[in-house]
């Protein structure tokens, strides 16, 4: 079997073993005393997400309605397929938007 050696070269005696020798008072990776561990877990983060999906039709209108501008340009140099991405954007953001809704009212705290 050949074992990484981190591109220095060399054989499996220069890696260290399971748990490498750590420094006089620093706690070893893995043994539960680093920052935070007298605090416990995070809570997970739950923002509100209604702004991230009306940004998100903002972003695909937007671009949307800009590049209907430019049709023809686009569509001489083979590019008139991003008005239907821009369309398929905004349209698939709309049950998003409902389901934000949905979720934000369900939200705790």
């Amino acid at each position: 079997m050949v074992e990484d050696t981190g591109g220095r070269g060399g054989t499996d005696r220069d890696t260290p073993g399971p748990r490498a020798a750590v420094p006089a008072g620093r706690p070893a990776a893995g043994d539960g005393a680093g920052p935070g561990a007298a605090r416990g877990r995070l809570p997970a983060l739950d923002p509100p997400m209604v702004p991230v999906a009306v940004a998100g039709l903002v972003a695909f209108g937007g671009t949307g309605l800009t590049l209907l501008l430019f049709r023809d340009w686009l569509e001489a140099h083979g590019h008139g397929d991003w008005l239907w991405i821009c369309l398929a954007g905004f349209l698939l953001g709309l049950p998003g938007l409902a389901l934000m809704v949905r979720h934000d009212r369900r939200r705790t705290g």
